[in-house]
Order: structure tokens, then sequence, then C-alpha cells
């Protein structure tokens, strides 16, 4: 099927779609009173009022009893016994707030070194989804005489801050020698490198109060520390060196390098110096510096065969720092690098396409020869799809035209039926509608656990109709096999988009991609910076852009969804032309400000995809990624001219007058 008639049969799917939802079901949302006289009960830390509530909303049965039950017995569950904590998990059986009781108890329990309840109540913890809660549980494991050190190792190591349960456990196996001071180190070099404060205290405190103190110096005076003589053992002395040399890297990578070459690296193991090397590397590639490969490369040569214990946050920019310099004759070393990336980082569809776009490169340029090529091409077609950044990328790379999944088989009246009834759902959309965002969220959340296609394409359908379109595409987005695009890709609004976008000149599918990624179509969202609305339009943004349009503006305008649309299209519009109607550029300038992609630009002329790999912010360059992927899947369903991934991507971007002329090439 043609990309363009799959754009046709999308559109006449959503006509049915349209249909089965002109007019939704909306379930009666409970009176938010109970609810804001518990949260401020909560807020004045008040027990006896916020007590007497959660009697009276249990005894009438609101809907939202759970919540104010959660919050009574939470305020004081440093005193409650074990009975009450029973009693309330019989009574919200099943629900969010049980099992979030149940994390909170199980810290409690931690807190209070009560090992044999923790043991009882842990294995029915389903979310275990608390770094806290597992460092516990291995310590019950260790006190019960299991052998727990590399479990325990690797979930110390992990914490990505100090919190009490993983440093009892570091602290328990320490003093059992079953942790050793090689692991001590190699956890503050972690910490150091994320600039964890509490974690690196807790670590030092292992090996103590010198070292401590030491530690606490460095981290005010990396430069200062490494001027005078410490009264350490040797080695504790190298180590700390080595986390002031990290210290002065993460501000300034060209005056770690200067350190150590005139010093430093003649004075260290050579693990330590391939470690800071490595930080070298990793601070210069998030600046895009093009030194940063020859770093990795230096700490790689001192590193010699011993096991890297890099985090999985330096491999990744070791190997962001080879795709950088990728087709220029040095492709080995992008494939190096990625075969260095942990397990996480290695499932990530970016780097299954890097690399076997680079062995296809080696294998087009001579090196094996076919049976290379075949076995890339197969990589890449495994990982084509229409579905996401990478699969389009993949499927434009081999040629291939994918058609978007058809539509499944229609929900039956029973499956509605039960996603309908069920309480978890309803309190969740019940939440939603008074404005609890946070709460109704998680809980929405927590009901999509272990449902089948079927029951995921209900709840989303549910979701749907009640115009809860966030909710609507988390849920449809989880089914595996069967795939309702009508409900992944919805497009409410369609008929002011679509002239909101007409009349200020820019791709409606663009417009969609966006506002997908900003706000998935949640009218009155608000950003932690205060952007607010469909399209994340901040306050001064808005008033600028209204008067350089000649839009009558006032405060308040941008939660009028309309007057959001066209203020958040006007930017879009204004940061397309100023750079040269760069999709991807512009995406990361309406995520990061336009000042960041200027920057960006200047160095090489990479791919665009490279380009877009190598963003230093993760968030943007995950949300420019998304912006793409949504944008030619609108594209599809709406049946506009440039479907490829790569018409939207572009070819090449650098500085501006190269960028330009590659640009204008590629469209030609």
């Amino acid at each position: 099927m043609s990309l363009r008639t799959a754009g046709r049969s999308w559109l006449a799917a959503w006509a049915v779609y349209g249909a089965l939802v002109a007019t939704p079901a909306q379930a009666a949302t409970p009176s938010p009173e109970p609810l804001e006289r518990a949260k401020q009960a909560l807020a004045k830390r008040d027990r006896k009022q916020l007590a007497l509530i959660s009697a009276e909303a249990r005894q009438q049965q609101y809907p939202l009893a759970p919540w104010i039950d959660y919050w009574e017995l939470g305020l004081r569950l440093s005193e409650v016994n074990l009975s009450e904590v029973e009693a309330f998990y019989a009574r919200w059986r099943g629900s969010y707030v049980e099992d979030r009781l149940r994390n909170d108890w199980l810290l409690e329990l931690g807190h209070r070194r009560d090992w044999r309840n923790f043991a009882l109540d842990y294995p029915r913890f389903r979310m275990n989804d608390d770094r806290e809660v597992t460092c516990y549980a291995l310590l019950t494991e260790n006190l019960a005489g299991k052998d727990v050190k590399a479990a325990a190792r690797s979930a110390w190591l992990a914490q990505k801050d100090g919190d009490e349960g993983c440093n009892l456990l570091a602290t328990t196996l320490f003093e059992a020698r079953k942790l050793h001071q090689s692991d001590v180190w190699l956890k503050l070099r972690y910490a150091v490198e994320a600039n964890k404060l509490r974690a690196i205290k807790q670590a030092g405190a292992l090996l103590g109060k010198p070292t401590l103190k030491s530690l606490e110096e460095l981290q005010d005076r990396a430069g200062k520390f490494l001027n005078r003589r410490q009264a350490l053992p040797q080695r504790g002395q190298q180590e700390l060196t080595a986390l002031a040399l990290i210290r002065v890297a993460s501000s300034d990578p060209a005056q770690a390098a200067e350190l150590m070459n005139s010093r430093w690296e003649r004075n260290l193991p050579d693990e330590l110096s391939a470690w800071v090397w490595a930080q070298v590397g990793r601070q210069s590639a998030f600046k895009q510096q093009a030194e940063a490969l020859g770093y990795f490369q230096r700490a790689l040569r001192l590193q010699g065969k011993d096991s890297i214990e890099w985090s999985e946050d330096t491999l990744a920019w070791a190997a962001r720092a080879a795709l950088r310099v990728y087709g220029t004759g040095r492709d080995a070393e992008l494939i190096q690098a990625i075969d260095r990336l942990g397990p996480q980082e290695a499932r990530d569809t970016a780097w299954q396409y890097w690399r076997a776009h680079a062995l296809l490169n080696t294998a087009a340029i001579g090196a094996p020869g076919d049976a290379q090529r075949g076995q890339a091409r197969e990589q890449l077609r495994q990982l084509a799809s229409p579905l996401h950044f990478y699969g389009k990328l993949a499927a434009d790379e081999l040629g291939l035209t994918l058609s978007l999944p058809s539509a499944p088989t229609p929900l039956s009246a029973l499956e509605r039926e039960q996603a309908a009834n069920n309480p978890g759902l309803q309190r969740a959309l019940a939440l939603l509608a008074l404005g609890w965002r946070s709460e109704g969220v998680r809980e929405w959340n927590f009901m999509m656990r272990g449902l089948n296609d079927r029951e995921l394409m209900a709840a989303a359908q549910l979701a749907c109709e009640q115009e809860v379109w966030d909710r609507c595409i988390s849920a449809s987005e989880r089914t595996k096999t069967e795939i309702d695009m009508a409900q992944r890709f919805p497009t409410p609004l369609r008929s002011q988009v679509l002239a909101t976008a007409g009349e200020v000149g820019v791709d409606p599918a663009a417009v969609y991609g966006l506002i997908r990624q900003e706000s998935r179509f949640v009218h009155d969202a608000r950003s932690h910076v205060g952007a607010s609305g469909l399209m994340q339009v901040m306050p001064a943004t808005a008033q600028w852009l209204a008067k350089k349009n000649g839009i009558a503006y006032s405060k308040g305008d941008l939660s009028d969804r309309d007057r959001n649309l066209l203020l958040g299209t006007h930017y879009l519009k204004m940061v397309l032309d100023s750079f040269e109607g760069s999709l991807p550029m512009a995406a990361a300038a309406y995520n990061a400000g336009p000042s960041r992609p200027r920057r960006w630009r200047d160095g090489p002329t990479l791919d665009a995809a490279i380009w877009a790999e190598t963003i230093p912010f993760n968030e943007t360059r995950d949300y420019v990624k998304k912006v793409l992927s949504n944008t030619t899947i609108y594209a599809q369903l709406l049946g506009r001219p440039k479907p490829l991934l790569r018409d939207h991507l572009g070819r090449s971007i650098g500085p501006r007058e190269t960028s330009s002329a590659a640009l204008s090439e590629a469209q030609r």
C-alpha cells in the first residue's frame, strides 16, 4: 500500500472512530469538597480533623475515600501498628493506594529494623519500584544467611543518591568485609561524577573522618585541594586526587586535561588515570568539542584489557563522541564504542541503528564484504518500524515503504463495560477531572499493570471518550500486537489545528507532532517553569509573539485553548524560519530555547540524525526525535506530503551557511 493510499484509509477509519465517540458516556465527577478539606487538614498536620474527614468519606462511600484514608494513615505512619496497616490493605485491596502504602510501610519497617514483618510483607509489593526498599530486602536476605554480595553491590552502585536503606545495606556488608574499600571508591567516583552530595557523604563515612573531610574540601575547592599534601595512605591520596580531577573536569575539561598532561597522569595508577580521562571525554563530548573522542581513546589505552566499570552515561557519551566523527574513516571506533555500552543503553534503538549502519558502511567500503553487508541489512530490517524514530530511519535507509498498522477489531460492548466499571480507572478519571493530575496519573498507571492488549485498548477508549487524551495515548501505547492508531495519535481540535496551521503557514502535521509531545492535548497543562496550555507557551513569549504579530493579548489567554494554539503555532513558525525550515533545530529551540541549537550547530556539518542524537540535553534529544516521529505519522494520517522521516529530518545540519546550502540541496 502506498503512503498516500494509507493516509486515505486512515482518514476513513477516523471517520468511523469519530462516530463512535461523538456521544461520550461521561461518568459523574464526585464533589471535590471532601478531598480539598482533607488536603488542607493534611497540610496543617491536623490529625483529628483528617481522621474525621476520612471516617465520614468511608461511611458515605465517597469515590475518592481511599486517598483520604491513605493521607490520614500516612500522617501517623511512624506510630501505627501492623493491624492498622493490614486493615487498610483489606479495605482497599487491589488499589493503587494499597500498594503505595505498602511502599511507605516497608520503608517504615526498615527504619524500625523490623526485619521479620518486612520479610512477610515485601513479597506482596507489586510495584517494587523503590530502590531503597530493594536495599532493605537484600539486607533481610543477608541477615537470613543468604549470599547477596553481588546483588547488593549492584543495587548500591546503581543508587542515584543517598538514602537510609542502601546506606545501611552497604555499611553492614562493608563491616562484614563483603564490600571492600575498592567498592567504596568506585561508588564515590559514580557519586562525584553525578554530583550527588548525600551519596558522597554516606560512602565517604565508610572510609573514616579524614577521608570524609577531604571529600568535603575537594567538592568545594578541587583546584586548591590538588595543590596540597594529604595525610592519607597512598591509595587514598590517589583516589582523592582522581576525584578532585573529576570535579575540575565537570566545569572545565580542558583544564583537567592540562592538569593530567602536566603532572597527574604519571602520578596516578593507570586505572584511575583512565577514569579521569573518561570524565574529561564525557564533559568534552557534552560540550560537543572535537577533542572528546581523543580523550576517550586515551582513557581506553590506559584501561587496557581490564574490565570497564565506567557509568552507562559515560559510555554513552563515548559512543556519541565517536558518532560525531562517523563517516570520516573512523567508523570502527563507533562500533567498538557501542559494543562497550552497558545492557540498558545497548537495548536503545539508537545504538542498534547506528551499529547496523556502521557495519553496512564499513562493508560498503570494502572490509569483510557481502556477508557483513547482509547481516547489517537484516539488523536494519528487524529494526524497521513505522512507530518510532529509528524504526522509520531504518526503513528510509532500506528504501522500505511501511504502512501504518491496520485498525484492530472494534471493542465489544462487554470489553468497554468492564473498563467503564473498573474502580481504579473510575478513581483516576475522577481525580483528573478535579484537577488532581499527579494522583490521577499515578492511579491510572498502576491500573495499567498486567492488562492485555484488549483491556488496554478498552481503558484507552474510556479515556478518549472523556477527552482525557494523555491517558488515552498512554494506555494505547502499551499494547504490543493490537495497535489502534486513532487512540495513539488522536486529532482533537482538528478543524482548529488545520485552520490555524494554514493561517500561520505551518504544516499541521508538525503542529500535531509537537502538541502530542508537549502536552498530549491536556489544554490546562503547566510545566515546572511556567509554560502553559496545549503548546506549552511561556507567558513572556506569548506576550511578545502577540505584539509582534498584531494579536490582541491579555493575561489568561494561555489558558484559552484556541489562543494557546494560535500563539504556539506562531512560535513554531518563528523558530522554523530562524533555522531555515529545519524541523529538528526548530523542535530543539522550542524545547531548550533558540540560543542553544544555534550553538549546537557550530562545528562540523553533520548528518541531521547524528546532530539530533548528539544533542547534549537528554530531555531535548528525546523530545526532538519524538516530535519528528510524531510529525511523520501525522503526515501519513492527514494525507499530507513528505511522509518519510528523512523529508522532515533533513540531510545535514552545520554552521548556518553550510547547513543552508546542504538543506537546499536535500530539498531539491
